[in-house]
């Protein structure tokens, strides 16, 4: 809808026009009906009007005077005329005042009409013009930070011509080289920290809208969004740490978060700038070892690659599971620091994912030889492992694997405490009521649902002795028991406690008591 005011110090042209005109079918809405032209100065500083619809020849001010201050207010504002008079005068200044029509009263409604309906045409074609060039004008920022990451990522292959044209469009023949791709990176998980519980979108909201603002401010320093976390900027090497300086100073007052910078070797070239992007990506990246909320420069991060001893690795690993299952806190520590100083020379984050994968792979099947579930003795699920891969730091990835190293350490050790007696009474009572039998390792594991080599595991554990050893002290002990009984036969007895053949139950007795079943007899009688 169009805004029209209507302005006639005649009370009967006012309301004709007022009621008499198709105003909603014409897409225009009537704003105001006043009869002076003061009034309609007041109404036009109130509200925006589109179309102003005029008696020339009014008291105090004309419409003509009316006319100029409107378009003084806004210049676009559309403006037609009527009047009784047709002395060329008046025409000749409504023409000035580029009106779109001058209706003679008495006025045909059509013709009036007709007036408003090539203003509407009008109107809307400038309206599209103005999107046009809104949406042009919204472009701009995009196509810079298109050509900027296509720069940084040496993907703009065009000719010198072209290339020079973009540069000076985009003010980039204004820096003064040399200059630096700086990457400056909201650090993860630092949403946490806040002292005001943002989300992490938030943050990310305010850290590039503040970012925007502060190079917008410092001198409109090119720079791109990489992603909702991180962006790209052009540093000029004279003013980087003033720069770097007021930046992080500027966000930070809207932002309490960390930020790392990583800063690539200067370069003198437009064509230099994709090595030195990479460079700035691998030194923010370097925060995994340096730390976060500091300025890397690439200088810093640069190694030559080593190889990591996997047989190093392994025995490390070991150590760390022993100094688990014994509940050695002080063990767990040192074994995280030599498994993690290990890699720091690397500087890879990947090196040190792998490795946290490496450890939590090792954990799970160490725990599983126990019959222990690595998840749900942390209490989480699987996927909840994805968090190794969003911490920062190396220190943040070791200090959380060690906690629940700890942790799982702490509960085996809670759990072993509480149900060691528990468990060897158990298996005693079944290997006594079940003496007579020929039992295997097998059977107890089927009876207490582990599997063999677990089962052995669990008892040798928890008693000090082997499954056989136990068994055989059982049986000696009920041997030694039934012995006493004057009415056994000694055939009878071995048969009792699991022995089918006789020479064989004489020689593990006198193995054990350095007699045979015989003189045991006659001693404890």
């Amino acid at each position: 809808m169009y805004n029209v005011l209507l302005v006639d110090d005649e009370e009967l042209d006012l309301e004709g026009m007022r009621q008499f005109i198709p105003w909603s079918e014409l897409g225009m809405e009537v704003k105001g009906t006043v009869n002076n032209a003061l009034s309609a100065c007041e109404i036009m500083e109130q509200q925006p009007i589109d179309i102003l619809v005029s008696d020339v020849n009014m008291p105090y001010m004309s419409g003509l005077e009316l006319a100029r201050a409107a378009l003084l207010c806004k210049p676009d504002i559309r403006i037609i005329f009527v009047s009784g008079y047709q002395e060329f005068s008046y025409v000749q200044q409504a023409l000035s005042l580029k009106a779109y029509n001058y209706v003679l009263k008495p006025m045909d409604d059509s013709e009036l009409v007709a007036t408003l309906l090539k203003v509407k045409q009008d109107l809307d074609e400038a309206l599209k013009q103005r999107e046009v060039e809104e949406a042009y004008q919204q472009m701009i920022p995009i196509a810079k930070r298109d050509m900027l990451v296509r720069l940084f990522e040496g993907e703009l292959n065009i000719d010198h011509e072209a290339r020079k044209k973009l540069v000076m469009s985009y003010g980039l023949d204004s820096l003064h080289w040399p200059v630096r791709v700086a990457v400056m990176e909201l650090d993860k998980l630092a949403w946490k920290l806040a002292e005001n519980h943002r989300t992490q979108q938030e943050m990310s909201r305010i850290f590039l809208q503040q970012m925007h603002e502060a190079v917008l401010s410092y001198g409109n320093i090119p720079h791109c969004k990489l992603n909702t976390q991180r962006i790209a900027l052009l540093v000029e090497e004279r003013e980087l740490e003033p720069c770097v300086k007021r930046l992080y100073e500027s966000v930070q007052e809207h932002l309490s978060a960390s930020i790392t910078t990583g800063l690539g070797e200067p370069v003198y070239t437009i064509e230099q700038l994709h090595a030195s992007f990479q460079q700035a990506v691998e030194a923010v990246e370097g925060k995994m070892f340096i730390g976060k909320g500091a300025v890397i420069k690439y200088e810093e991060v640069r190694c030559d690659p080593e190889m990591l001893d996997a047989r190093t690795l392994d025995l490390r690993m070991e150590a760390l599971l022993k100094a688990m299952t014994e509940y050695d806190l002080v063990g767990i520590y040192d074994e995280f620091e030599n498994l993690f100083q290990s890699i720091r020379h690397l500087r890879s984050k990947f090196t040190v994912h792998n490795l946290s994968s490496y450890i939590v792979w090792k954990l799970e099947q160490h725990l599983s030889s126990m019959e222990e579930d690595l998840f749900e003795l942390l209490g989480i699920e699987l996927h909840n492992l994805d968090i190794l891969l969003q911490f920062d730091t190396i220190n943040d990835i070791r200090s959380w694997l060690r906690h629940h190293v700890y942790a799982i350490s702490e509960r085996l050790h809670n759990k072993s405490n509480t149900s060691n007696s528990k468990f060897i009474r158990n298996v005693v009572k079944t290997i006594k009521d079940r003496m007579s039998e020929n039992i295997t390792l097998k059977d107890f594991a089927e009876h207490f649902s582990f599997s063999p080599s677990y089962m052995g595991f669990l008892i040798k554990e928890k008693s000090g002795y082997t499954f056989n050893e136990l068994l055989v002290q059982l049986r000696m002990e009920r041997a030694c028991e039934l012995l006493k009984q004057p009415g056994l036969k000694i055939y009878e007895i071995a048969d009792q406690v699991g022995y089918r053949y006789l020479p064989y139950f004489s020689r593990q007795f006198k193995d054990k008591y350095g007699m045979t079943p015989l003189e045991y007899r006659k001693k404890a009688q």
